[in-house]
């Protein structure tokens, strides 16, 4: 009887100690791999600047230590990215992608272009919230409101394409707050947008703080772009002498608008992976992502290069961009009429 019951004490033991402990499949896995992040945007702009500097130190919090590299995808806002992600990337943790968060606003006006459902992917998380700000060089007149609201023609404004903040907000508050404005779609990233605006071919962006920031710096400090409106409902820290487009709407739709706006863009740097990803494999990447961006010394490059760090996991992330599914029929209605691509 003794030695039935030191037995069952070593198979008990043994038991407890594989379940604390990670599956050994999801932790040997990554070693001598490489990890493959794609960018779906064209280098030089805010999100390859995050995904880059991720990449740099992904491998010291992965088990196996996998090596590391950045691909840029470009094309159709992020939507052949996104959709590369979904169908043709195998779920085997070897393919991280980076794409606007938008485009799961697209997804839910039906936009045939998004050939995936945001709800399945794996979503890591995000490196900090996004805080869309719209500029203007100084040839175009605009320097502050009442400049815009009072401008004799409509402002081009440069964008990517549907799906970013780059060219919804814009097209949001145009509607919201019967701005004069023209959104000029189709170019490959953030940094070709930016050109267009200091070569005086548009008059200008809505785009992050943290790109003004940083690559955008320079022309912000010595004027050649001013900041005019945040598109965000609260203020950024450093900058609340910019009024809010929120302030400015004057009907319960236009409020919507604004919302929805902050809603679908203010997670705008989702990291993810295929959908039918294993659990505890998912479970393990969407921790190196958090340790990542928690690691002291990728801390110390971002602040070197004025990049905002502060880290939201993958699983509210998921909560906050299913809840675009939630949204009335009516206020999608508005939506699709605001940014659907016209055939």
């Amino acid at each position: 009887m003794q030695k039935i019951l030191m037995f069952i004490t070593v198979v008990v033991l043994m038991l407890v100690s594989t379940i604390n402990e990670p599956p050994a499949q999801a932790q040997d896995f990554f070693k001598g791999k490489t990890i493959r992040f794609i960018v779906g945007y064209s280098p030089g702009g805010s999100f390859d600047l995050y995904t880059r500097v991720i990449a740099r130190h992904f491998s010291k919090h992965v088990p196996g230590n996998p090596t590391t590299y950045v691909e840029n995808m470009t094309g159709a806002g992020g939507i052949i990215a996104a959709n590369h992600l979904y169908n043709i990337a195998k779920p085997d943790g070897l393919t991280v992608g980076a794409w606007a968060a938008p485009l799961v606003l697209q997804q839910v006006m039906g936009n045939e272009a998004t050939k995936f459902d945001a709800r399945k992917f794996g979503y890591l998380g995000v490196p900090s919230p996004y805080d869309t700000v719209c500029t203007f060089n100084d040839k175009s007149g605009v320097a502050n409101m009442n400049d815009w609201i009072n401008a004799k023609r409509p402002m081009k404004i440069s964008a990517i394409g549907p799906g970013t903040s780059t060219s919804d907000i814009p097209k949001l508050l145009k509607t919201a707050l019967n701005l004069p404005l023209d959104v000029l779609d189709g170019y490959k990233g953030g940094a070709g947008a930016r050109i267009a605006v200091e070569s005086g071919e548009v008059d200008g962006y809505c785009g992050s703080w943290q790109t003004v920031e940083t690559v955008w710096r320079s022309a912000y400090e010595t004027g050649k772009i001013h900041a005019v409106l945040q598109a965000s409902l609260a203020s950024h820290p450093r900058y609340k002498k910019v009024p809010l487009a929120i302030d400015y709407a004057k009907t319960d739709l236009a409020r919507q608008l604004v919302t929805v706006a902050d809603s679908a863009h203010g997670a705008q740097f989702p990291y993810t992976v295929p959908p039918g990803m294993a659990k505890d494999r998912l479970e393990l990447l969407q921790k190196a992502f958090v340790d990542t961006l928690k690691d002291p010394e990728l801390l110390a490059e971002a602040k070197k290069s004025k990049l905002d760090i502060e880290v939201i996991d993958g699983p509210t992330i998921a909560k906050k961009l299913g809840g675009l599914f939630e949204l009335k029929p009516d206020v999608v209605a508005k939506l699709k009429e605001v940014l659907l691509p016209k055939k």
